[in-house]
Formats: structure tokens, C-alpha cells, sequence
């Protein structure tokens, strides 16, 4: 079949499938034909020693009980698209701090796919970076919850660079004030 095709039935994009094509990293036997196509062999099975690895975040300590909720969604959806979890990353600290420890641990130990309940709590900003970064070296970002909304999303980014210039330039409580009253102007604007 071809790569598009199977990419498709993998829950894959086709530029993943092609990266993974390209580095040699695609988990099922392939060849790329004369004209440029790329076939990927149906009856193949998938490489047994995918290492799938779940990443869990929240912000603060007052939202710890969240972080257990979220881990446990994220395994049971593992659980029934059929993975077998290596490791659970679980992090407090702000999406928005590119120096996270367990983040960092999570990919220097080189997983094949990485699970997050949405894709803030992998980032705040520059998830597609990470998505073609790690793509690239074989790892698959799967979001449970797409957001679908680019509007929102956009709108989402710009409060969270608004709060974190806040919090470094006023100090992190007056920075949270400050935020607040950006995200009340931006809602009534959009009503």
C-alpha cells in the first residue's frame, strides 16, 4: 500500500511517515519505487520495541490532584489503542519554561512516540517546532485532544506570552493580575 494509506491507518501524518521514511525509521518494511512513490508492505507487522512514553504537566503545587487525573486518562487511552507505556513524565512547573527538567529527560531517553492529554502540556508555544523536531528523529507527538480552533489557539498563545513578559517584568504575583485583566479584555472582544 502506499505510504499515504498507511500513515492514515496508523493514525499517522504522512509527513511523519515520510520523515520516519527517510531517516529509516519506519517500523514497517518499505520501498521507494523509480517514480518517487513510497510502498509500504500491508501484512508488516509494527516493530515490537516502540518505547511510548507519557508526558504529564500542570502549572503549580495547588494543581497537583489534577496531575494524577491526567495521567490516568492518558494511560487509559494508551491502554486502548493497545501501548505498552515505558515511562510516565510527570512535571509542575509553567508551559511556557523551556528548562524543564523531566521534559528534557523525557527526550534525551529517546522515546518512539510520546503521549499528551493536550498539546499545552507538552508546550505553551512552539509545539509545532517540537512536533517536526522530534518527528524528524523518529518520535510521534500524539495529542488525545486535538484543538481544533485555530482562533482560540492563537488567542491562547498571545495570553500566555502576555503572562510570562508580565511575570518576569512586574513579578510573578502582579504578573498573574496583569495577565488576568488581558485575558477579560481579550474574551470581551471576541463577545
Amino acid at each position: 500500500m502506499k505510504l499515504s494509506k498507511w500513515a492514515i491507518k496508523v493514525g499517522l501524518t504522512y509527513d511523519t511517515a515520510y520523515n520516519l521514511f527517510r531517516s529509516g525509521k519506519l517500523p514497517v518494511k518499505s520501498i521507494q519505487l523509480e517514480t518517487g512513490t513510497i510502498l509500504v508492505e500491508e501484512d508488516s507487522p509494527l516493530v515490537e520495541d516502540e518505547r511510548v512514553i507519557i508526558y504529564c504537566r500542570v502549572s503549580n503545587h495547588s494543581r497537583k490532584a489534577e496531575m494524577d487525573y491526567q495521567v490516568q486518562r492518558c494511560e487509559d487511552y494508551c491502554i486502548a489503542k493497545g501501548y505498552s507505556v515505558s515511562k510516565v513524565y510527570k512535571e509542575i512547573a509553567s508551559g511556557m519554561n523551556d528548562n524543564r527538567k523531566q521534559m528534557w529527560k523525557m527526550i534525551d531517553a529517546c522515546p518512539t512516540r510520546i503521549i499528551v492529554e493536550n498539546k499545552d502540556r507538552l508546550t505553551r508555544f512552539g509545539f509545532n517546532y517540537l512536533d517536526k523536531l522530534l518527528s524528524a528523529k523518529g518520535c510521534i507527538i500524539e495529542v488525545i485532544h486535538q484543538d481544533h480552533e485555530d482562533e482560540t489557539d492563537l488567542i491562547k498563545d498571545m495570553i500566555a506570552i502576555v503572562t510570562s513578559f508580565c511575570c518576569r517584568l512586574y513579578g510573578a504575583r502582579r504578573g498573574q493580575n496583569k495577565a488576568k485583566k488581558v485575558k477579560e479584555v481579550v474574551n470581551d472582544t471576541n463577545d
